[in-house]
C-alpha cells in the first residue's frame, strides 16, 4: 500500500511539474508575443484603395520621422511613446498633436509603423503601452505629459506643440477610451477633434464604465466595419452578440450628439474589425486631423463615392 501511495505521489508531482512548465512556457511566449510588432513596417503599401484621395493619405507624408520612448511613473502606462517630424529639432514651428488610444490588449509598441506613418504628415503623435484603455485615464495622463513637455524649457517639445490643434484617435476599446477622454477628464476641453474606428457599442462598453456620446462637443468622425465582426445583424445586446460596432451603434452615437456639432459616420465595405486601423488610415489622416474645412470636404467626397457605388 505504501509503495502504491509513493507511486501515486510521484505521478501527481510529475503532473504538477508538467502543468507548471506548460503555464510558465505559455506566460513567457505570451510576453514575447506582446513585445512584437503587429504591423509590418510598410503595412500601408499592402492596402490599395481605388480612390486616389484615400490612397494618397493612407501612405507616407513628406516628413522624415523620429521617435522616442519615455518611462512613465504610472505602471499601467509603462512607456509613453512619441513620434514627430525630425525637422522639429532645428525649427521653431509648432506641430499639431494627435493622441492615439490602444485597442484591447494592444500597446503602442505593437504598431509603431502606424505612428510613424501618421507623424510623416507633420504631426506629433503620442501613445502609451496601456493595454486596457477603456476608462480614458491613461490617455488623459499622456496628454498631460505632452502639455507639460510643451512648457518645459529642457524638453525637446518645448513650445513645439500647437496646443490649439490637438486630436485623438481610438480603435475598438480604444474608441471607448477616446470618447471618455474627450468627455470626462479635466483636460477633455483640450481636444479639437476625435476619430474612432469601430468603437465598442454602448452596451459592450459597460465593462469599462460606458460612455455618453451626447457629451461629445467637438467634431467626431466615427467609423466601423461592415463585416460580421462589427455587425452580426443581431438586435438585442442583452441576449445576443451584436458584434463590436454595429451600424445601430453608429446611428445611436450620431443621434445622441448635439446637432450643432459637426459629425460624420461611415462604414468600410468589405472590412472586418481587425482591418479598421489600416483601411481607415487615409480618411482619418486627411479628414480628421487637418482642419474643420477638410472634414467637410471629406464628407462631400464620401457622399459622392457612395452615390457612385
Amino acid at each position: 500500500m505504501t509503495k502504491i501511495l509513493k507511486i501515486a505521489g510521484l505521478v501527481i508531482l510529475g503532473m504538477i511539474v508538467l502543468i507548471a512548465f506548460v503555464v510558465g512556457f505559455l506566460l513567457i511566449k505570451n510576453y514575447i508575443d506582446s513585445q512584437k510588432l503587429w504591423l509590418e513596417k510598410d503595412y500601408y503599401t499592402q492596402f490599395q484603395p481605388d480612390s486616389k484621395l484615400e490612397k494618397k493619405y493612407a501612405g507616407l507624408g513628406a516628413y522624415e520621422v523620429s521617435g522616442m520612448a519615455v518611462k512613465f511613473e504610472d505602471k499601467t502606462i509603462g512607456n509613453i511613446r512619441i513620434w514627430y517630424p525630425s525637422e522639429m529639432d532645428d525649427r521653431q514651428n509648432r506641430y499639431p498633436l494627435i493622441v492615439v488610444v490602444n485597442g484591447s490588449n494592444t500597446a503602442a509598441l505593437n504598431y509603431e509603423p502606424y505612428f510613424e506613418r501618421l507623424a510623416s504628415w507633420g504631426f506629433v503623435v503620442a501613445g502609451n503601452d496601456d493595454r486596457q484603455t477603456g476608462t480614458g485615464i491613461s490617455t488623459s495622463l499622456t496628454l498631460d505629459y505632452m502639455l507639460e513637455q510643451n512648457q518645459n524649457s529642457d524638453s525637446l517639445f518645448y513650445e513645439k506643440i500647437d496646443v490649439q490643434n490637438i486630436g485623438i484617435a481610438g480603435y475598438s476599446q480604444g474608441g471607448v477610451g477616446a470618447v471618455r477622454a474627450v468627455t470626462e477628464c479635466e483636460n477633455s476641453g483640450r481636444y479639437k477633434t476625435i476619430f474612432t474606428g469601430s468603437a465598442a457599442h454602448s452596451y459592450l462598453a459597460r465593462m469599462w464604465g460606458g460612455y455618453d456620446a451626447s457629451k461629445v462637443s467637438i467634431p467626431w468622425f466615427m467609423t466601423a466595419a461592415a463585416g460580421t465582426s462589427d455587425d452580426t445583424g443581431a438586435t438585442d445586446a442583452a441576449t445576443e452578440w451584436l458584434g463590436v460596432a454595429p451600424l445601430s451603434s453608429l446611428v445611436e452615437n450620431y443621434d445622441a450628439m448635439p446637432d450643432n456639432v459637426f459629425k460624420l459616420r461611415a462604414r468600410v465595405a468589405g472590412a472586418e474589425h481587425e482591418e479598421m486601423q489600416v483601411k481607415t488610415d487615409g480618411y482619418m489622416t486627411r479628414g480628421c486631423f487637418t482642419s474643420y474645412r477638410e472634414m467637410k470636404k471629406l464628407a462631400k467626397h464620401l457622399q459622392a463615392k457612395m452615390q457612385k457605388s
